[in-house]
């Protein structure tokens, strides 16, 4: 279970934020662009520092400013997919994939039957020696999440996954991504503004607008309140 209760002034507004969600289960966090989405993302990461308030992940704290607890970032655990993939563009696809565990000082015996296994069920293992800023769109996806899963992280935090996707590649991608973040079994926030993404990938949804949580409830549920808002 991951906890949530922070507050954070921002420039225009405060984020205030609280929220729980649960082992397993995929939260869609949606709202127009500048809400805090990306905001909350970074401050559970711990990118960026909340001013007040308490996270939390399976009782363990990992921020809290009254007892001054803040773990940093590479020490939380959490596989984090930037809007942007973030990608090391001169390293090989395996390299990167291969980056995280290597920074936690395991051997290259051990690093690539892992990464083998995860660019295999991604796809991927075929072009392995490529560079990452020749392969495609979909492909570097799939290279940022087999990135982010194969440290095993207690939680998945996605920032607009299928946004650099082409339209017919996003329709594919939704049941896939959605499958092989159930297979993980830990507590995942996606980050959209696509309504589609909302509805065939999300468990739960919440729509935040300017740092306030608006509306939390079913997926469904959420999507048809935003398009009664828009029509």
């Amino acid at each position: 279970m991951l906890t949530i209760d922070i507050r954070k002034r921002l420039r225009d507004y405060d984020l205030e934020v609280k929220m729980d969600v649960a082992r397993g289960e995929i939260l869609m966090l949606v709202g127009d662009n500048g809400c805090g989405k990306t905001t909350l993302l970074n401050l559970v990461a711990g990118l960026q520092n909340p001013d007040t308030g308490r996270i939390a992940l399976d009782g363990r704290v990992l921020y809290d400013s009254a007892l001054k607890t803040n773990i940093p970032p590479e020490s939380r655990n959490i596989g984090y997919v930037f809007q942007s993939y973030a990608l090391f563009p001169h390293m090989s696809v395996y390299d990167n994939v291969a980056f995280g565990l290597c920074t936690r000082g395991l051997s290259k015996s051990d690093i690539r039957p892992m990464v083998k296994d995860h660019l295999e069920a991604a796809g991927l293992w075929e072009i392995r020696e490529a560079k990452a800023v020749d392969v495609s769109g979909g492909q570097k996806q799939r290279i940022a999440l087999a990135r982010a899963l194969i440290i095993s992280p207690v939680l998945l935090l996605l920032d607009e996954p299928l946004s650099a996707l082409d339209v017919r590649r996003q329709a594919n991608m939704r049941k896939e991504l959605r499958e092989m973040i159930h297979s993980c079994h830990v507590p995942c926030i996606i980050v959209t503004h696509d309504l589609r993404d909302v509805d065939c990938i999300g468990d739960r949804a919440c729509l935040l607008e300017k740092g306030k949580i608006a509306l939390t409830g079913g997926a469904q549920e959420v999507v048809r309140w935003e398009q009664c808002m828009h029509d």
